[in-house]
């Protein structure tokens, strides 16, 4: 027996008994409790027979029946699905798809109708056809309405005609697709602007196949229009991605057309103007308070992204629809187009949710772009132009960040100065809130708060601290999700602070410079003492009062030329003196002390000596000190150059001078060996000297000695004049005789 021969009772009994007309009972016995439904085999469908059905229900304390239900017997009837459902594509007629089929009864046992229900393959709506289009003994049917190049499902049923018979069970679904058709949509483009310097403009376009590309797309076509003319370019859509990139300079403008093609046409085509820099003529800013949040759906939150529009809007710049673009940020801060994406809403909505595919602990930046169109006159081509966005950072999800940030120290002796780093984008997986500061005392991890600092602070001041001690600084760095701790940072405070070695330093020098200049001033105050310390006077013999004392004896007539004047000095002993010279000179040693009676007699201090008159071979008993004066024995008038002097005896005279002897004067004996000439060295006087006196007269009160020229010199000496001044031993002293 066949499917379609069963007699389908929806009853609740537990005994079902399925009688004919004819007599003929069949039951079917079912033992489970609360069943609403029982399937009787009948070994022959009775086709238009009455058929009379009735349940009878047994329990353990009695039974009971159930009324009849009689009924032709096509009312109990639960037919097959239609047989060999098949879906054809119509290839001139992209918009439907041709359905058939094969009855699963013959129309002599039951004469059935037919249900057709459809859907997209990416859809769950169930779309049915119309029963009356439908009902009739029919084999096949055209769906129409239907968009070109899509895939559906169709299933299909029968029931017993004026619906006589319960609904088969829907068949299995077959699919099929559409024919092609020319696009009815043109791409999606966009740009993505990157200054390169200061004359030029990277620009990558990108765009998005058409939603109702009606087919496979093939190629693209690209036009850019420029100041110098018209480029074309092909682009073959399997390309991995669909961009363009082109240099353009600032001070150019460009307007791109881009339409796709399949097998059975070309789309229509999207335009997108980029204005030369400095004429936007749509940068009065359009979108304000724009915001984002995100919601928490399964299997994955979504992003929803909130605006306002500024109003009321100038003339001519009413966007007709807005364009929100995400772009993912990269490790160094710049945008990666690569993945980016972006979506269009219409001028009227202020709110949308992002279709795209976020990833989570990512950041990327959200702008909101008013779009405006408007129309050329000389060219009557319509431009897009995208006007001053909006954008804003944005997570679709936070977690702690990947790792704290590296601390640097600069130490000090009660301070330390914390610098650190700003954490990668790719470790931050998040919005950093803040950063907290720790530290500890070198081993002993006892960590003490310091303080938290906005997000935007890094570096931080130290104080109080003590100096020459070891610590341990650390700073972790927070989201709304969390915080992680960096690295720990050991340093060691310094034990003097910034400018004390200077001070120290400072006052050490000016504390040398000021003894230095003390001692200098000092030294100059002093500097008579100091020379008579160090540097004792010694005399000088040309400074003697000798030098300017001229001996009582004629001058020889014939005194040959010279250039200097030679005065012999010969020393005498005590012996010669008399002895009222010898009482008076010990009353005289006081006078002769001062320094205005010294004659100056001396030269060398390291090859004279002094020395001793007569008067000094009693310095035992005088009791005089080497501060004496000295008293040279006689000066006698010797032969000048080898002539004869006169028998003239010399006249004795006595010098007051207070220098010690000369070497010469000591040891008259060596003089008189090296001759005249060396031994009156010490008294030569300068040509000049002698040549300004060779005008001057000498008479016989000048103590001066005069030049004797050569024309005057005789050759015996003369006798010196009676009135000349001479100096001779007197009881009170000397005086000119």
């Amino acid at each position: 027996m066949t499917q379609s021969e069963r007699l389908v009772c929806y009853l609740l009994p537990l005994l079902v008994f399925f009688s004919l007309v004819s007599n003929i009972t069949y039951k079917d016995d079912c033992e489970r409790p609360l069943a609403r439904s029982c399937i009787v085999d009948l070994e022959t469908f009775p086709i238009h027979m009455v058929v009379k059905v009735w349940v009878d229900v047994k329990n353990a304390l009695g039974s009971e029946r159930s009324d009849e239900l009689i009924k032709d017997s096509s009312y109990f009837v639960k037919p097959n699905p239609p047989l060999n459902v098949k879906v054809l594509t119509e290839v001139n007629i992209p918009t439907s798809l041709m359905v058939t089929w094969k009855h699963p009864i013959d129309r002599t046992a039951l004469k059935l109708s037919y249900a057709i229900r459809y859907r997209k393959a990416a859809s769950d709506v169930w779309i049915e056809v119309p029963e009356l289009f439908t009902r009739g003994y029919i084999t096949s049917f055209r769906l129409q309405s239907l968009e070109p190049y899509t895939q559906y499902e169709v299933q299909m049923r029968c029931i017993g005609e004026n619906y006589s018979s319960h609904w088969s069970d829907w068949s299995t679904s077959v699919t099929g697709s559409t024919a092609e058709a020319e696009p009815a949509s043109a791409p999606d483009l966009w740009r993505f602007i990157q200054p390169i310097s200061n004359n030029n403009r990277n620009v990558i376009f990108v765009w998005k196949a058409p939603v109702k590309a009606n087919g496979k797309i093939l190629e693209y076509y690209l036009n850019i229009s420029q100041d110098d003319g018209l480029k074309r370019h092909l682009v073959k859509a399997d390309k991995l991605s669909l961009n363009y990139t082109m240099e353009l300079p600032t001070g150019k403008w460009a307007n791109i057309e881009i339409t796709a093609a399949n097998s059975a046409g070309v789309s229509p085509k999207a335009t997108l103007f980029i204005p030369a820099t400095g004429q936007d003529f749509a940068e009065h800013p359009v979108i304000q308070n724009m915001s984002w949040s995100v919601s928490d759906e399964e299997p994955k939150p979504k992003m929803q992204v909130e605006w306002t529009a500024a109003l009321p809007l100038p003339a001519g710049l009413r966007p007709s629809e807005y364009l929100l673009e995400w772009v993912q940020i990269t490790k160094d801060g710049q945008e990666k187009e690569l993945h980016a994406g972006w979506q269009r809403v219409p001028h009227n909505v202020t709110n949308t949710t992002l279709n795209g595919h976020l990833e989570e602990c990512i950041r990327y930046s959200i702008s909101v772009y008013p779009i405006y169109k408007y129309r050329v006159q000389y060219t009557l081509q319509t431009h897009v132009h995208a006007g001053l966005p909006v954008t804003r950072p944005a997570y679709i999800r936070q977690e702690a960040p990947k790792k704290g940030p590296a601390v640097e120290v600069k130490s000090k002796k009660n301070s330390a100065e914390l610098k650190w780093e700003v954490i990668p984008l790719d470790s931050r997986r998040g919005f950093i809130t803040n950063y907290t500061i720790f530290y500890a005392f070198g081993n002993t991890k006892q960590w003490k708060l310091v303080e938290t600092v906005a997000p935007n602070v890094h570096s931080y001041l130290l104080t109080d601290l003590a100096s020459e001690t070891d610590y341990v600084v650390r700073i972790m760095a927070s989201t709304v999700a969390g915080s992680t701790n960096g690295t720990d940072c050991n340093f060691r405070t310094i034990k003097y602070g910034d400018g004390e070695v200077e001070v120290i330093v400072v006052v050490v020098c000016l504390s040398f410079l000021f003894l230095t200049v003390f001692i200098i001033m000092f030294c100059l105050w002093k500097r008579e003492v100091i020379k008579k310390l160090l540097w004792p006077q010694v005399p000088d013999p040309s400074d003697s009062s000798i030098a300017h004392w001229s001996p009582d004896f004629p001058i020889k007539a014939d005194m040959p030329k010279e250039d200097v004047s030679v005065v012999e000095v010969d020393v005498f002993d005590g012996k010669s003196l008399c002895e009222e010279d010898k009482a008076v000179l010990p009353l005289k040693k006081d006078k002769y002390l001062s320094e205005e009676h010294s004659s100056g007699i001396g030269g060398s201090s390291c090859m004279s000596s002094p020395r001793h008159s007569v008067s000094d071979s009693d310095e035992g008993d005088s009791g005089q000190t080497t501060a004496s004066t000295v008293q040279y024995s006689s000066v006698v008038a010797s032969g000048y150059k080898g002539q004869t002097p006169n028998h003239q005896p010399p006249v004795f005279a006595r010098s007051e001078s207070t220098q010690p002897l000369l070497d010469c004067e000591e040891h008259p004996d060596h003089l008189n060996e090296s001759g005249g000439h060396a031994r009156n060295s010490y008294f030569r006087r300068g040509r000049e000297l002698e040549q300004g006196l060779v005008g001057q007269e000498c008479d016989g009160g000048s103590l001066t000695f005069c030049p004797v020229q050569e024309e005057e010199a005789s050759p015996v000496a003369e006798d010196p004049p009676a009135s000349a001044l001479s100096y001779m031993p007197q009881q009170s002293g000397y005086r000119p005789q």
